[in-house]
């Protein structure tokens, strides 16, 4: 069994960060270009340092060896901090220009919006370091998050959370339900009627009043998102009213297990209570770890979509990395940056052992994609997130992501809990989320 299918366990079920701050090097603060990690012909030296925790911080120790061989001078501190106590720290030292903060930092994608808006001289530019080169190597979900008003690169992508449903292969057949026969939500509600009153387990787990990572799933798969390409208000859309719909659906037919929090969701998938769970990719190290007796009895398929032949793909999840502005050594810094995301090594090497997913395409051709997974059915399971990866429509975050979220987790317990219609529940969200921001509202 590789490496992966046995450190996978948990460790994705953690959102990923790190980050980064300066140190005493001289050297020359001019843009290193776009030479494959190879900046000025290797003559790069000094230190610097990476903030990450848990897996983040595994995976860059693992490219440390390949960098210095490239770089043989400089010398990468990674150091393996928790990500609240990061987010706090990293806030605080951009608010003092980057005091106390390293030179590397990664951070989740729905996050940098928000940073880019506070700190708009936070993170060094790296499209000025040639990072616009690689725009196009990379899975078009992740590109524009990582740009600044300008259309400059302020991120360079890492992981991705590319999203199917994990099924539970042994309550599917006792049910009599062929996973390749649920196509679209309505296909993936009658069967899980046909199995609730088959088996008793539910179709699927939702923190109801706490998280609404189904529906954002659903959007997604839409083409919408909490805003539009604009930023404008868009979680009262058509397409939004229509996914909310669909889960009120489920609701209402008994199919969704009410759990709290993340605790509840991973206790619902090991018992039993639940026949699929809708995630990303990272949750495959959740259930490895969780239930290693439940081996060969899960299996994924691609989300459902709205409607019959609409899109299938979704994403939920992923981070990226960005180089602190104030940093003393911006060349060194961009150059283990742009080796890190754009060299295919590091990223199998992330994925093999922590099942870090990528977004970088080039490393879909690699063989590790099309091994089979004796935990998963004997399935290609990261062959299928790759190719959902490539299809993912872009979600605007923006610097309202969080209050976006919560505003939204309450219009989904209004509707599902309190019986509200989805359109009035979600309008409401829309107008509070207006009175904050002063975003405007689609119509």
């Amino acid at each position: 069994m590789k490496a992966w299918k046995k450190a996978l366990a948990g460790t994705l079920s953690l959102a990923v960060l790190a980050a980064c701050g300066g140190n005493d090097n001289d050297t020359e603060e001019t843009p290193a270009g776009n030479n494959n990690g190879d900046n000025n012909g290797g003559e790069l030296s000094g230190e610097i340092e990476v903030w990450g925790w848990n897996v983040a911080a595994a995976s860059m120790e693992l490219a440390i060896e390949g960098f210095n061989e490239i770089h043989p001078d400089v010398e990468v501190n990674v150091q393996d901090i928790g990500r609240l106590d990061l987010y706090d720290r990293l806030t605080v030292g951009l608010a003092a220009g980057g005091a106390g903060l390293p030179d590397v930092v990664l951070v989740e994608t729905d996050r940098i919006d928000n940073y880019m808006s506070e700190f708009p001289e936070g993170f060094l530019n790296l499209s000025e370091y040639g990072f616009d080169e690689y725009e196009d190597q990379f899975a078009q979900a992740k590109i524009n998050s990582m740009k600044n008003a300008d259309g400059d690169f302020i991120a360079a992508p890492w992981d991705f959370g590319p999203a199917a449903v994990f099924y539970n292969v042994e309550i599917f057949e006792e049910a009599g339900v062929n996973p390749d026969d649920i196509e679209t939500y309505d296909d993936y509600i009658e069967a899980g009627i046909q199995i609730h009153e088959a088996t008793g387990a539910q179709l699927l787990p939702i923190d109801i009043s706490q998280d609404d990572a189904q529906f954002r799933m659903m959007m997604n798969q839409q083409g919408t998102y909490y805003f539009d390409e604009d930023g404008n208000i868009d979680i009262a859309s058509d397409d939004a009213v229509l996914a909310m719909e669909k889960i009120k659906e489920m609701r209402e037919n008994d199919l969704i297990a009410n759990v709290d929090g993340w605790d509840g969701t991973v206790t619902a998938t090991v018992n039993g209570r639940v026949a699929t769970v809708p995630f990303g990719v990272w949750y495959a190290g959740t259930i490895m770890d969780q239930a290693p007796e439940q081996e060969g009895n899960w299996d994924i398929f691609p989300l459902p979509a709205l409607e019959e032949g609409g899109n299938r793909a979704a994403n939920l999840g992923g981070s990226d990395l960005a180089v602190i502005g104030a940093t003393e050594n911006p060349d060194a810094a961009y150059a283990f940056v742009e080796y890190f995301t754009t060299e295919t090594d590091p990223q199998i090497a992330a994925l093999e052992e922590y099942g870090m997913f990528p977004s970088l395409l080039e490393t879909y051709e690699h063989e590790t994609f099309d091994e089979e997974s004796e935990f998963f059915n004997n399935s290609a399971i990261f062959r299928t997130f790759a190719e959902i990866s490539e299809d993912v429509p872009f979600a605007n975050y923006t610097s309202d992501y969080a209050r976006a979220f919560r505003y939204s987790a309450d219009a989904q317990a209004s509707a599902l809990l309190q019986d509200a219609e989805p359109a009035d529940a979600l309008r409401e969200a829309a107008e509070r989320i207006a009175n904050e921001s002063g975003r405007d509202i689609n119509e």
